[in-house]
Formats: C-alpha cells, structure tokens, sequence
C-alpha cells in the first residue's frame, strides 16, 4: 500500500458512487481483520489511515512490564519510552505495528472483507436513493426474464417487475425501455431490490400528474382511481376552479393528453368522470356514457339500484360487468342495475318510462302542500336527504321519529302519505303497462292482416277482373309504419334502429337529431338523411 492505495479508493469512489470515507473505513476494517490473524492474543487493536503516506498503522495496547513474557500484550519500560516520556510500570500504551509477514490466508480475508465492506455500500447508496423515489416512476431497460418475474435495468440499480404485477398480455423484449411504478424498496444481504409494477394504480395517477399540467399544480384534483389492468380505469377529478374543466383539463386538445397515458398503458380504456359529493350525480358520471333513468338509494347500507332503458343495459353493464363493477368500486356503494321491465316487474316506479311518476320535486311538493306536514316537514326531510318516498317507506315510522323536528304524529303522516304515492304511482304503471300490451297485439293481429291481403292481391283468382277486386287497405296510420318499412335506409341502419328500441316510423319523427347520433354507428349526416326520410315517408303516406 502507499500513494497508489488513494488513488485506487479515489477512482472506485467515482466509478461505484460510494463515498471515500466508506471506503477508508472498509480498509481499515479488512486490515484489522488481517492484523487479528497475525496477533490473535493481542486484547486492544486499533487502526489508522494514514492520509499523507496511504498507509494503515495499525496499534496494539501493550502492558508495560519490567520483564516482557508475552510480546504481542506486553513491553519493556525501556521500549515504552520511545512512545511516551512518562510512561510507568503497568501503565498502557499503543504501539504501531510493522505490517509484514501477514501471510497469505490473512490478506485474503482482508479481501474479502473490502468486497463485503464495498458490497454492503453499494446496497446501502441504491436503498437510499430509491427509498426516496418509491410512489414514482421511473424508466428502465428489459434485461433478462428470471422465472416470469421480469429483471429491469435502473442504470446503477436492479428492477424486478414481478410477475405479480405485470399486465395480463402484455409482453417486453430485452433492450425494450420501460416505465413502471416504484411499488417497494427492500434491502437483502446481497443487493437492494427495487419492486415495480404495471398494475398499480399509483401508475396511473403519476402518469396524469405528468400528461397533466393541472394535475402537478393543484388545480385538478384526483379523487378516485379504480382499474383493470388491460381493461379499463375510471378516474375521478375535481376542481374548485370555475374556470377550469376538470375532465376537458385531462382530456387536452382533441383527447392529446388522455391518448398518450392510452398509448403507455397499450391500449387501456381510460373513463375520466367528474367528481361530485352527491352519490346520484356521482354514479351517473361513473357509469357515463350509458344514461341513467332512475336512482334508488338506500343510504343506511350504502346501497344503489339503477334503473336504465333497455336499450342501455348493455352500456351500462359493460363487457363482463366492468362497466358497473368499476363504477361501484369508484363511488364505494354496493350497485345493482336493473332494466324498466325488471324493475316494472319488481314493482320499482321508473319515473324515466312512466309520466305521471312522482320525481324528487313532486314528492316534496306533495309534503309541502299536505295537510298537518307544509314546508317546515319538507326542508327538514330535504336537508336530510329524504327526497323519494321510496327512502321514507324505507325509513318507516321509527325512523322519522328520529328525525329532529319530526313527531309521531307528523312521522305516521309522511310515511301514510308515501305509501299513497307508492299505490298511485303502482297503478299507473300496471295501467300503462295493459295499454302498451294491447296496442302491441292490437299492432300484430294488424300486421297479420295486412300480410293477408298482401298474399290475396299477389296471386288474384284469374276469373276475377281487376275491375271487381275489392282490397280493403288499411287506414295509413303513422304509428303502423315499421321501421324496417322506411324507404331508403340501408338495411344496416334500419337494423341498428331497431336494436335500440325503435319499433315505427312515428317513433323517429318525434326522436331528436342530437339523441339519434347518440347511438354507436350513426353519424351526424346519417342522422339527418333518416330523419328526411322519415319526412318523406309520413308525408307521402299523408297524401295518398
């Protein structure tokens, strides 16, 4: 050792990012473990590097002693001298030792040691430096594949990308960059592991603080993430801001923003919804684009259930239930979703479907005009979130009475009241239900007709003249045209029409251009030239 020892501890210092103190006191530590070797009875051992010449010294604490017996813990007061003028008999002093003849067995241990020492800093600069950065992303590099947990390259770090969390399908070839999220940091004997994932929702949320320059400055706020790694995510943002579009903020211009977390995630649907406080709007946003018709909410067990147009089912279940599995998991209520004949059939009122239905403002107006109740009993149901009658039959009684500014009396008038409604509201459904039953049969025994006549003109008896035969044509009525009996419409429209609930013609005149593009498949100019058709049809069918 000597000079050339600094120079190596300078150029490892830089090559391995490892402090040059760390590595002295690894020297150090490898020397003294050499020297025990060499001195194995000696009780004090110390060492010291020596800055100018590159040296360790090492000391040994030796007796002073009139007549030395053991020369590895004693010494002479003759000797002693040497090291300190006033030494006396019995007292206890460090004397350097020549380090030489160590042996071979010695100076292998103390390399061994230095690897260690150099090992156990290396481990100790990647732990900290990754500690810090766990809840990130970072980029890395594919290095090998080791029993389907995936071994990413971090620079001067190790990634293992478990296969745990890797993406169903989704798949990276060595030398391929990639970015993941830091999930854990953990320190072995051996290395320190850098735990990442693909799957974690936490991936997802620092790729919008990223895309989203709103995001990183608190003007948006996320509320919610929920996924389905290669499936779909449904995000939640807020802003306090009134000039700012939350859900356009993470959109960007023409979907930009939204399209690159899209392409990093290969192809994940992305849902960002509006967050509200109210669990009504807040699961209408989740379950967008489907339409919700009718909400009803039993708060004491955080449940919901869902009424939509048949027609929306499909949307709003989404494939496999990801759609409303997803939707639930965002607001955290139990969700259950029904279409108007099942929740018809379950005795459900389905506002949406029936007109004469009683809405949150007609209950409350109800309340409000009722004898023995008035507005007092009305905001006090109202600031308690009490706004269907569906919720105060729920609530009974009982649970009226626990309402402040509700008595018995008043609670026994609400609850008759609701079960009035309920009867009322139940009767009209059951009574518009019988009218839509028989103007459908009364529509197939009319359609049967009129393919009997049709068959009787096709093939006319031959000793008849055409002067004589008589065709009773039905009276052209609007409401009998089929929609697969509008004129030129190509069969694939007439099909999709019909698929979402479009049963005749009449149905599509009073249908509103912007809710027939809504439909997946028909563009804006389609919708235009069905509707002119429509037009047409009845027109013509008018004239004759």
């Amino acid at each position: 050792m000597g000079l050339e020892t600094i120079s190596i501890l300078e150029q490892l210092s830089r090559d391995k990012g490892i402090d040059k103190d760390v590595l002295i006191n690894a020297l150090k530590a490898a020397v003294e473990v050499a020297a025990r070797k060499r001195y194995p009875a000696a009780s004090e051992l110390q060492s010291e590097f020596n800055e100018s010449t590159g040296e360790v010294e090492i000391y040994l604490e030796k007796t002073v002693v009139k007549k030395v017996e053991n020369p590895d813990e004693e010494i002479s007061l003759k000797e002693a001298t040497a090291f300190s003028e006033d030494v006396q008999i019995e007292d206890r002093v460090l004397v350097q030792q020549i380090m030489e003849n160590y042996g071979r067995i010695a100076a292998q241990l103390a390399k061994q040691v230095i690897v260690q020492k150099v090992r156990e800093a290396e481990i100790e600069l990647v732990h900290n430096e990754y500690k810090d950065k766990k809840g990130e992303i970072i980029n890395g590099i594919v290095h090998r594949m080791e029993h389907g947990d995936l071994v990413v390259d971090l620079g001067n770090a190790e990634g293992i990308l478990p296969r745990r969390e890797q993406v169903f399908r989704e798949s990276f070839n060595r030398g391929e960059r990639i970015r993941a999220y830091v999930l854990d940091v953990r320190r072995t004997p051996k290395h320190a592991l850098v735990i990442l994932s693909r799957t974690h929702i936490g991936l997802v949320k620092r790729l919008f603080e990223m895309e989203v320059p709103e995001i990183s400055e608190g003007m948006v706020e996320i509320m919610g993430v929920v996924r389905e790694p290669n499936g779909r995510t449904k995000i939640a943002v807020r802003t306090n801001d009134r000039d700012i579009d939350a859900v356009g903020a993470c959109v960007g211009m023409r979907g930009m923003r939204v399209q690159s977390i899209v392409q990093e995630l290969r192809g994940e649907k992305i849902d960002i919804v509006e967050y509200s406080e109210d669990p009504e709007t807040y699961i209408k946003n989740a379950l967008s684009p489907a339409k919700v018709s009718r909400i009803i909410l039993n708060r004491d067990d955080k449940q919901m259930t869902i009424i939509v147009a048949e027609d929306q089912m499909s949307l709003a279940i989404g494939k496999k239930g990801q759609n409303v599995r997803l939707a639930a998991k965002l607001v955290k209520w139990k969700v259950d979703i029904k279409g108007a004949a099942e929740a018809l059939e379950m005795g459900e009122q389905t506002s949406a479907f029936m007109p004469s239905s009683i809405s949150t403002i007609d209950f409350l107006d109800e309340i409000k005009n009722a004898k023995g109740l008035g507005e007092k009993v009305m905001t006090i149901l109202f600031n308690d979130n009490l706004v269907t009658y569906e919720e105060t039959l729920s609530k009974g009684v009982k649970g009226m009475v626990r309402l402040a500014g509700i008595g018995p009396k008043k609670a026994e008038a609400l609850v008759e009241l609701a079960e009035n409604i309920k009867e009322r509201v139940t009767a009209e459904i059951l009574e518009t239900a019988a009218r839509e039953a028989e103007a459908r049969e009364a529509k197939e025994a009319n359609d049967d007709t009129a393919e009997e006549e049709q068959k009787a003109i096709d093939v006319p008896e031959e000793s008849t003249s055409s002067s004589e035969i008589e065709i009773d044509e039905p009276e052209d009525d609007d409401e009998e045209i089929l929609i697969q009996n509008l004129s030129g419409v190509s069969q694939e429209l007439l099909d999709l029409l019909e698929t979402n609930g479009f049963e005749t013609v009449a149905e599509l005149s009073v249908t509103p251009l912007d809710e027939l593009i809504a439909i997946d498949g028909i563009e804006e100019d389609s919708g235009k030239d069905i509707l002119e058709k429509v037009k047409q049809q009845l027109g013509n069918a008018g004239n004759v």
